[in-house]
């Protein structure tokens, strides 16, 4: 198979960009991995307090059995983490018939973005994918273990993940999901409701039904927003096993795969001979692979965050060029909410991931040759799994699309693009999604109207100051800032300006949600407005013009570039609900085009 062109020119620039730090983390983790099982050089002392309350500590002191440790962000605040809390006792029963012994290594937070959207509580957000990351450090510090399960579906849990597994690159890692809920009230009939609450046109008592009507049990939400574009990365990353993403919750298929991946798990460990270092499975092909995958589905715009934060630990350093250009060709091959009425349960149904991973290889747009814990390469994830006397057998998967209302064949897709833009110019260099937003609305020249937080936002359209054409700028919401919280409560308010057929778009150095969708969003503007960024500059009137198709954005007002910017005032974002905690991570905060991270 002949590799497209594109996808072999940006891999080739991510590793030469790559080829210093890339090649001191592979040293790094060989040094690691030189002297066998770690375990082997504790002392006995050490050893006695890590297996003093195991059931089966005689096989951990005599035996050279493979001992997987659990990393889990189990608890049940949210929805998509609560099947976690039986997983340890299952795991460990398929450990034992592996011939493996099991720990629970330790457990990470996990916040639930929906519960904080629009809070304070939103600026802890993406800093807990740090704390993640650090906890999960610390339950490995222990280096008691062979392998490593990662339990962890939703925003930040699954990047913090990925970044403790990459900095323990020597120890083989694989993810285990939990898979989506099963569908509930479509997810436009619930984003029509918010609009009209919005609006005043039903009360609090129809939202509140409808919002429980949509999210309604365990598991993901449905609708194509982080938490389940995290899932399909790592299927298309080749961390979790084929077609295991978006199978529910408490399913005999979805505890069939929980057990294989344990025995994979078993599997890869430096005691046998398959050993799967999770550092050689993160190389620069599988982060390629993963922005191929963002971009056919037309998932979250949180990955462009997360993404080079996690490469980074890996040694491997992306830029969001690296994503347009791939953007640019690699064809939308899905419409799952917010990009079409279908969610992930349908999706899946359609032919899902396998079908989508299929044709992608057949176009030459992913590479095949990677490193994946199923022992195959990426052609192996093109395969269904089946549920045979309780067991998990693979079968070929779909080779057409079961609706092509929801999936369509690469060689027909909805859109010849991804639908992902970089955006540049003297405001600054950043992103937009427009997979979801008509093609008229790609071109917004209009005067601004800024703003310093979100919820100023909402009050001006209460008071009707918005009246005519406008480009909404809400600045001082990058991570040295506020942490970088989601500014999702904006959508409905700007989707009624929109629908009253005002032109509309919003311009800010914060996030929207993985599930933004009909209003363009020029969103992760670096530099950020608190470290003297262009957008601190912006005045009340300015003409600004956002053009997705040419890629640029800019403020067109005379005399614009020597104005002095607007200083930061961190008052209302330093304390309450934790943020206090929080103040050493935004100072040190990298930049969004980096990731946004402060571990690495």
């Amino acid at each position: 198979m002949t590799l497209h062109a594109t996808l072999d020119r940006v891999t080739d620039r991510i590793r030469e960009r790559s080829l210093k730090t890339r090649a001191a983390y592979l040293d790094k983790i060989a040094r690691a991995a030189q002297n066998g099982p770690a375990r082997a050089h504790l002392s006995c002392g050490n050893q006695a307090h890590a297996y003093a309350a195991m059931a089966d500590k005689e096989d951990m002191a005599t035996t050279r059995k493979p001992n997987i440790g659990i990393v889990s962000a189990y608890n049940d605040m949210l929805s998509a983490h609560q099947p976690f809390e039986h997983y340890p006792a299952m795991i460990r029963s398929a450990g034992h018939a592996a011939g493996a012994t099991v720990q629970v290594a330790g457990g990470v937070p996990a916040m639930c973005d929906g519960v904080t959207q629009g809070r304070p509580g939103m600026e802890l957000s993406l800093f807990s994918r740090d704390v993640i990351a650090l906890a999960a450090g610390v339950a490995l510090s222990h280096d008691c273990f062979d392998s490593a399960m990662y339990l962890g579906v939703c925003d930040k849990i699954v990047p913090g993940l990925i970044i403790a597994a990459a900095t323990f690159g020597h120890v083989p890692a694989v993810f285990v999901p939990a898979g989506p809920m099963p569908s509930g009230l479509p997810n436009d009939e619930k984003s029509k409701v918010r609009q009209q609450f919005a609006t005043g046109e039903v009360g609090r008592e129809e939202l509140m039904a409808a919002e429980m009507a949509s999210y309604h049990s365990a598991g993901t939400c449905t609708f194509y927003g982080t938490a389940n574009t995290n899932q399909m990365l790592m299927e298309f990353m080749g961390l979790h096993l084929p077609g295991s993403s978006f199978v529910n919750p408490n399913t005999p298929l979805r505890e069939a795969l929980t057990v294989a991946a344990v025995e994979r798990a078993a599997a890869i460990t430096n005691l046998g001979n398959e050993y799967l270092p999770a550092g050689h499975v993160m190389d620069e092909r599988a982060f390629v692979n993963g922005i191929v995958g963002l971009m056919a589905t037309g998932g979250s715009t949180n990955l462009v965050l997360h993404l080079p934060a996690m490469a980074r630990a890996a040694g491997v350093l992306l830029d969001i060029e690296d994503f347009h250009d791939l953007s640019e060709n690699v064809p939308l091959m899905a419409r799952v909410y917010p990009n079409g009425l279908a969610d992930v349960n349908h999706f899946h149904a359609a032919g899902g991931l396998g079908y989508m991973i299929g044709q992608l290889l057949e176009g030459g747009l992913l590479h095949p040759d990677v490193k994946t814990i199923n022992g195959t390469g990426l052609d192996g994830y093109t395969a269904e799994p089946k549920l045979d006397a309780g067991r998990v057998r693979w079968e070929a998967g779909a080779k057409d699309s079961l609706n092509d209302r929801i999936l369509r064949p690469a060689a027909d897709p909805f859109a010849k693009t991804g639908g992902l833009k970089q955006l540049q110019g003297n405001l600054g260099r950043g992103v937009i999604k427009i997979s979801a937003v008509a093609p008229e609305r790609h071109v917004i020249e209009a005067k601004a109207r800024v703003f310093s937080d979100q919820e100023s936002v909402k009050t001006a359209f209460r008071a009707g100051e918005f009246n005519e054409d406008t480009i909404v700028v809400v600045r001082f919401q990058g991570p040295r800032a506020n942490g970088m919280p989601e500014l999702h409560s904006l959508t409905p308010t700007l989707a009624v300006l929109q629908d009253r057929g005002l032109k509309v778009a919003l311009v800010t150095d914060g996030r929207m949600s993985g599930a933004s969708g009909k209003v363009p969003a020029a969103i992760h503007i670096s530099p950020e407005a608190a470290s003297g960024g262009p957008l601190a500059r912006v005045q009340d009137g300015d003409l600004l013009r956002l053009d997705a198709a040419s890629g640029t954005l800019e403020c067109l007002a005379e005399g614009f570039e020597s104005r002095q910017p607007v200083a930061f005032d961190p008052t209302e974002s330093s304390e309450g609900m934790g943020r206090e905690l929080f103040s050493a991570f935004r100072a040190v905060a990298g930049p969004a085009t980096e990731g946004a991270g402060v571990v690495v």
